[in-house]
């Protein structure tokens, strides 16, 4: 999974970039936008006030931990933009796939999961 992240008056020019594949991979050539995304990135836990993220009859905010793509998901939406004042998009990195209807019994998480496996 890959987010790029712009400026909000210039959304045509991608400032950095981050890709998850198991870890976090920064490519910027600005230094302050890296240290910053560096720090928003550190293997720690993030939480989110975000029903997206909660278990069903649940409210409040999640902590998640470290270590899997929800993670890099949220630190991406939360810790990332507000540390560096930059918007994130979502880069589909996947090239195949698509809607399999014999596939209705893996929840979302799962299909990304499997399809952002590398060498899958």
């Amino acid at each position: 999974m890959q987010m790029d992240y712009l400026r909000a008056d210039d959304p045509d020019t991608v400032v950095a970039t981050a890709r998850w594949d198991g870890a976090v991979h920064i490519e910027t050539d600005d230094e302050v936008v890296r240290g910053q995304l560096e720090r928003a990135y550190r293997p720690t836990p993030v939480v989110v006030d975000d029903g997206a993220y909660r278990r069903l009859g649940t409210s409040g905010e999640v902590m998640i931990q470290p270590g899997d793509l929800e993670w890099f998901r949220a630190v991406s939406q939360v810790r990332a933009t507000a540390a560096t004042g930059l918007v994130a998009r979502l880069v589909p990195g996947i090239t195949e796939g698509g809607y399999d209807p014999a596939a209705g019994y893996r929840t979302f998480e799962a299909t990304i999961e499997r399809l952002s496996q590398p060498g899958d």
